[in-house]
């Protein structure tokens, strides 16, 4: 008996070891966060001092996935393609800003001037609440009532009722932006399947030309508004980030980088 729970101890630490060794803080350090966000913290940006490390850190720690599927190139050009997504939702840049306009992500908390309030009132599954709006919060600008409440019952608040914590809680704005990353939604796949190359196009995909990369992931974050259109400045302004972050992460961006010959989903 005290061989077999000697074995389990030791079977338990080298989980542990690891578990801990595939941490993301493995790839991304504290050190190195800071040279990618530049400027979150400017005195300027209405999210200064909310998107912290340390959040990030505790929030991936939710989605044992993200950042640590496939060789080590793959999990950092995921990673790197999830924080362009990210800085594009949230940048306060623009073309002659201080260190370039991609030094700006992770400005805002929540959609400047929303034009709705993000209602869809034919979805009975997840019916909006009085007086509530679902405009776009966090790291990923989470939107719709069809997005806050699958989110907050798969990660523990009530989205429909309580939207407002998304640009209140840093953890669970990042994990709001995560849990997006990570889950396909009807027709759609992940956009971390799509990164880490699980991604099985249906034949009606192929026929939209919805080929693999990180212009597929831009038509699964904003498809409707950005894909199919030839040189679409948000869609360039992804890339940027993108081709930025896969530098500092010393990996290639893989290809299909854009979704301008792709039809929305």
């Amino acid at each position: 008996m005290v061989t077999s729970n000697l074995r389990l101890l030791v079977l338990v630490s080298s989980l542990t070891c690891v578990a801990w060794a595939s941490s993301i803080s493995s790839l991304v350090s504290r050190q190195l966060f800071d040279s990618i966000f530049l400027h979150k913290d400017d005195p300027a940006c209405p999210a200064k001092d909310f998107y912290t490390y340390d959040s990030f850190v505790q929030a991936t720690r939710r989605f044992p996935a993200f950042g640590n599927t496939g060789s080590l190139t793959t999990r950092k050009r995921e990673i790197a393609a999830f924080l362009a997504q990210i800085s594009h939702e949230t940048t306060g840049g623009w073309p002659t800003a201080p260190d370039g306009p991609y030094a700006w992500g992770l400005c805002f908390k929540e959609e400047v001037s929303p034009q709705s309030d993000y209602c869809d009132s034919t979805n009975t599954q997840w019916p909006c609440y009085p007086g509530k709006s679902y405009n776009g919060r966090g790291p990923i600008q989470l939107s719709w009532n069809y997005n806050y409440g699958p989110a907050g019952k798969a990660l523990g608040f009530d989205g429909l009722r309580n939207p407002e914590i998304v640009s209140n809680n840093s953890v669970i704005s990042w994990k709001t932006a995560l849990w997006f990353w990570m889950t396909g939604q009807k027709l759609k796949p992940s956009s971390h399947n799509v990164m880490v190359g699980r991604y099985c196009p249906t034949k009606q995909d192929l026929a939209a030309n919805r080929t693999a990369g990180f212009g597929l992931v831009t038509n699964i974050i904003n498809g409707g508004l950005e894909c199919g259109i030839p040189t679409d400045g948000r869609v360039s302004d992804r890339i940027g980030y993108f081709e930025r972050y896969a530098n500092i992460f010393n990996v290639d961006t893989g290809p299909n980088l854009d979704c301008q010959y792709q039809q929305p989903f």
